[in-house]
């Protein structure tokens, strides 16, 4: 094979650092969320973040000439504002209130399990030998999680984290293949900002109108820099970074943030929060995220084998 030319070394390894970036930061929102979400109701937390956010995408993509949607083109963005958003993001955020930081990640991490059953079932098609393998592995590995959490279960807002965690994770799959369906119809980019400008006024005026905000002023400086480090390193700065690696790595390499996160919040809510880390929780992730890898990597083999463009 002929070296890489030296331009696209160094772009390789800004790539790599990119990558190596979106698998540890993406990791840590897991615990901010769960540090915000104590002193402050969780719905008008995940709402002020995604409503910063937001309007930073939103004003960069202003000031680059991009125009607002017109007539038709705002249906895909509010069915993904309210799958991606109102429903995903907001229920993860409000999971982790009641359950840990590292059970939420994992979690998080089981969403591709539930993007192949319900393609299979739309389409009515025949799971691959190996994806029937990763799923049987990705449930068997949650239950062996939960089977040190049984006792857990007699609590109702333990019951109700889970729950609500699982749902975003359901929300995450319809809204992903959503996009796919829609991607021709939108700049994804653009759209992300708006999504998130739309749910965050939706999530803080909700809060307030039915009682379960407190006042900017009572809010304590601990959930004022879990939101900033949400904004900052969650909403921006990482998803840049990975727009960035996606553009320059191949799609299954990418990928791999989604088996690193979780670790990542495991560990660090072991360290940092207290956490509970034990033998079932241990072996019951990595059983998961194999039977994940093994779901994940029957997806790619579905996609067209090429990057993301960059927008002109």
């Amino acid at each position: 094979m002929n070296p890489l030319p030296l331009h696209n070394k160094s772009q390789h390894r800004k790539a790599i650092a990119a990558l190596i970036a979106v698998c540890f930061l993406w990791g840590t929102t897991w615990l901010a969320s769960r540090e915000g979400v104590k002193h402050m109701p969780a719905l008008q937390l995940v709402g002020m973040r995604q409503l910063l956010g937001g309007v930073c995408y939103v004003v960069f993509f202003l000031i680059k000439g991009y125009h607002l949607p017109k007539g038709k083109e705002w249906g895909p963005i509010l069915v993904l504002c309210v799958l991606n958003f109102l429903l995903s993001n907001a229920l993860s955020t409000w999971g982790v209130k009641f359950i840990s930081a590292g059970l939420g990640s994992i979690i998080g991490a089981i969403f591709p399990l539930w993007l192949v059953l319900i393609a299979a079932f739309s389409s009515h098609s025949k799971l691959r030998f190996n994806t029937v393998i990763g799923l049987l592995l990705g449930f068997a590995g949650v239950c062996v999680i939960f089977f040190d959490h049984l006792q857990d279960f007699l609590n109702p807002e333990f019951r109700f984290g889970i729950f609500i965690s699982i749902a975003s994770t359901w929300s995450w799959a319809f809204g992903t293949l959503y996009t796919k369906k829609q991607a021709a119809n939108f700049n994804p980019y653009f759209s992300l900002g708006l999504q998130m400008v739309i749910s965050g006024t939706a999530l803080i005026g909700g809060s307030f109108a039915l009682g379960y905000a407190i006042p900017l002023a009572a809010i304590p400086n601990a959930s004022w820099m879990a939101i900033a480090y949400l904004v900052t390193a969650g909403s921006i700065l990482t998803f840049l970074a990975y727009l960035y690696a996606l553009q320059h790595l191949p799609t299954e390499q990418v990928s791999l943030y989604a088996y690193v996160n979780p670790v990542v919040a495991v560990l660090l809510g072991w360290q940092l929060l207290g956490e509970e880390l034990s033998g079932y929780i241990i072996i019951g992730m990595l059983i998961t995220l194999v039977g994940v890898y093994l779901v994940n990597k029957s997806i790619m083999k579905m996609l067209p084998a090429k990057r993301v463009k960059e927008e002109n």
